[in-house]
């Protein structure tokens, strides 16, 4: 039962990350339509392709700044599980919203398919987060070390 809330709580989540202006109603109605053109691609259970969606895009490491004696270092580091799921929630809002041409739903549902696939650019992102920390993993030194 525990893991059912959960989930609820990680969409009820990403609502609010939809939601402008303060629309909450308007969010969770792109969120069905979105759900409904996932079920409309052929897919059974959208809510499953949600969330294997935010797994595949959600990163275990990122670089942050780090300021060391006048120099800035690019350290990578581990994200919290917070933080995992506004950059993922963020890259795919962000991957849809840059598409014009027809409506919101229909972008996140074809983007959501597409993370879930491990394709897409919410995924390029992602990767992209990966190789900028596999390139600054000789500044790992630099991290600040948990207490």
């Amino acid at each position: 039962m525990a893991p059912e809330k959960n989930n609820q709580a990680m969409i009820d989540k990403f609502i609010n990350y939809i939601m402008l202006d303060g629309k909450k109603s308007l969010a969770r109605d792109l969120m069905t339509e979105a759900f409904r053109e996932i079920e409309a691609k052929g897919q059974k259970n959208p809510e499953a392709i949600f969330f294997k969606a935010l797994e595949n895009i959600m990163p275990r490491i990122e670089v942050r700044p780090k300021r060391v004696w006048g120099s800035i270092f690019q350290v990578p580091q581990e994200v919290k599980p917070k933080r995992q799921l506004f950059l993922a929630a963020r890259w795919i809002l962000d991957s849809a919203r840059s598409k014009k041409w027809a409506s919101f739903p229909k972008f996140l549902a074809t983007e959501l398919l597409e993370a879930a696939n491990e394709s897409g650019n919410a995924f390029k992102k992602k990767l992209d987060v990966y190789k900028m920390a596999e390139a600054n993993k000789a500044f790992a030194r630099f991290a600040n070390k948990p207490r």
